[in-house]
């Protein structure tokens, strides 16, 4: 029985957060969904200024409109939907898990993420002055027989003129769920969860390595930014440093 990892914030990869940190917490329902965020501070996505944000359940951050859907579909989606997608995969919290949410202006969260940012983007020294964090916290999939939970988590933050968005992945134990086609017993195969980003046209997107392959089981192991498990975009005036080799622990890269 595989258990819980934990991740005591002091020197995790993960920013603090749970009903302590101030966060809500969404509604146990199978494919669910926030209410609409109004987001104090308009965030920029792809060139367009969004004021309405949703946290999905199923491992999606949306701007404008919810998205319900389970088993993601490959990248671009040149239907108007722009969307982050850190983990796009059938979830259900309702089985295990739960999922966070929470705006923020403390200083000691933005001191941390304005020194991160700064030293993956040199160039552009940056200081947060808001952050938006989900959370998803050892959450199951859809038709699960086992125990396994996945914990990960996307932060928004600006300092008012660049726009950038922080994927952090803690611990990644299933990659797909029973309606998508996945083994209810791992959680694998099928039509694994894909992470990136969607503008919502169809040629601005970005497809994680791994994504959609049973390679994506893997994503605590890579980076762009040398810190195995983070992911860091530039997202305004989309950038992405360049993709690092993933760091295995005796393990192939599939």
């Amino acid at each position: 029985m595989k258990t819980h990892k934990r991740h005591p914030f002091l020197g995790s990869l993960l920013y603090p957060y749970g009903p302590d940190q101030g966060d809500e917490t969404n509604p146990k329902l199978d494919d669910g969904t926030s209410e609409a965020i109004t987001l104090s501070i308009p965030f920029t996505f792809y060139g367009k200024t969004h004021q309405t944000a949703f946290v999905n359940n199923n491992g999606v951050i949306s701007f404008d409109k919810p998205v319900r859907q389970y088993t993601p579909d490959p990248f671009p989606l040149a239907d108007g939907r722009p969307f982050v997608t850190p983990f796009w995969a059938d979830v259900d919290n309702v089985e295990g898990g739960d999922i966070f949410y929470r705006q923020s202006t403390d200083p000691v969260l933005l001191g941390d993420i304005s020194q991160h940012i700064t030293q993956y983007f040199p160039e552009s020294p940056f200081t947060a002055t808001w952050a938006f964090v989900a959370t998803w916290d050892h959450v199951a999939y859809w038709g699960s027989k086992s125990d396994k939970g996945n914990t990960f988590q996307a932060v928004l933050t600006t300092d008012s003129k660049m726009f950038y968005i922080i994927l952090n992945y803690w611990d990644i134990q299933w990659t797909t769920g029973a309606a998508s086609d996945g083994d209810a017993e791992t959680g694998l195969g099928g039509t694994p969860a894909h992470a990136g980003f969607n503008s919502g046209d169809d040629t601005n997107f970005y497809n994680i390595p791994g994504s959609q392959t049973d390679a994506i089981i893997n994503i605590t192991t890579t980076s762009n930014v040398k810190v195995p498990g983070r992911w860091v975009f530039r997202v305004d005036d989309f950038q992405a440093p360049d993709v690092d080799p993933p760091q295995l622990d005796n393990s192939c890269w599939l």
